[in-house]
């Protein structure tokens, strides 16, 4: 009985905190149905957070005019640089980094002006598994654009 009773206390403790589970977000009510704009459909990044929005009960509208407002993406650019290079001049370390910047507005007003977030990870790089390390790229590139998606939701929930 006692465990029952622990059981329920410690849920109603949850509860009563403010917990959510990780990727669920309360957005402002005017993102309900929410239109991305965006010139690039097929990047990584707006693919998560099509899903993300998805996820958290927001219905992605088809134009602008059906939303009850809209996300602006302005920039979504990702890339690689060399890091460090071995005594033969060959790249033995690379970091990707991805940089989005966004806005939103609903009808009546700016939700959240512009504002720019970039996030980095470095790997080394082997020449004698090239295959292994351009997945490995790719991996991390799929990890930037999921967390950038996840700091976009959290700031606005706090709209």
């Amino acid at each position: 009985m006692s465990r029952k009773l622990f059981t329920a206390g410690l849920l109603f403790l949850v509860a009563g905190c403010g917990y959510q589970l990780r990727g669920a977000f309360s957005l402002p009510e005017s993102m309900q149905r929410t239109y991305i704009a965006t010139e690039d459909r097929h990047s990584i990044f707006y693919e998560e957070l099509r899903g993300a929005l998805r996820a958290n009960g927001v219905e992605l509208a088809d134009s602008a005019m059906d939303a009850g407002a809209v996300l602006y993406i302005h920039v979504d650019d990702t890339g690689q640089r060399v890091l460090s290079v071995s005594a033969r001049n060959v790249p033995r370390e690379y970091e990707v980094h991805y940089t989005v910047q966004f806005s939103v507005e609903d009808k009546e007003r700016v939700l959240m002006e512009p504002q720019i977030l970039t996030l980095t990870r470095d790997y080394t790089y082997d020449e004698t598994q090239v295959l292994g390390k351009a997945r490995e790229e790719d991996i991390l590139r799929q990890s930037i654009a999921d967390d950038l998606v996840r700091l976009i939701l959290t700031r606005l929930s706090s709209i």
